[in-house]
């Protein structure tokens, strides 16, 4: 069976971000369960806001089409996304916006969304651990992107002690929720790479 390739990105870019950290480690414990693991970071594909004015007049950034062709070389998505507004972060839906509408060789609406599985999780220092971001993006995925979203997700409260001094989860339980998510991802997304 081929070995799946799973993106790992946090919906940050602000140092210190609880959620680039709990994306380090998915990327560490995906890396155990023998997958190709690819970690970036929004910072390094920068876009300008989404408007379809903007788009009609200048065309797809460049950016917008690295990062469609490079989810779409994978099967598998992680994605740590922090709660903003009781929402999504900026940066995260206008990337999700572009890479919507990038098309290239007559691809159909939504392709970089479709044939993968994706797995969502945050980490807050509220109590609900970002769970509000989880349900916008998972509605964002689902119903704007057709995508498929593994119903295992984590949102991980108080972020700001939830790490170890290895940047580990201290929580026992948790930790292993964490794992149970990320191998469901694997098991997913090895599924989809038999089929491509």
């Amino acid at each position: 069976m081929p070995i799946p390739k799973i993106l790992v990105l946090p919906g940050s870019t602000r140092a210190g971000s609880h959620n680039v950290r709990l994306a380090a480690l998915a990327a560490k414990e995906l890396t155990l369960l023998d997958v190709d693991v690819t970690r970036i970071s929004l910072a390094d594909y920068p876009l300008p806001l989404y408007e379809a004015d903007l788009d009609a007049r200048t065309g797809q950034p460049a950016n917008a089409l690295t990062l469609k062709q490079m989810i779409m070389a994978h099967q598998g998505i992680f994605i740590a996304s922090p709660e903003y507004s009781a929402s999504v972060t900026p940066i995260l839906k206008n990337a999700i916006d572009w890479v919507s509408r990038v098309r290239e060789r007559g691809d159909p609406t939504y392709a970089a969304f479709k044939g993968r599985a994706f797995a969502i999780a945050s980490a807050s220092p509220g109590r609900a651990g970002g769970l509000r971001s989880l349900m916008a993006l998972r509605q964002i995925l689902e119903l704007g992107c057709g995508a498929l979203v593994i119903p295992e997700q984590l949102a991980i409260p108080r972020a700001d002690s939830a790490f170890d001094e290895m940047d580990n989860i201290a929580d026992t339980g948790v930790a292993n929720l964490f794992r149970a998510q990320l191998e469901r991802l694997v098991e997913m997304s090895r599924l989809m790479a038999h089929g491509a």
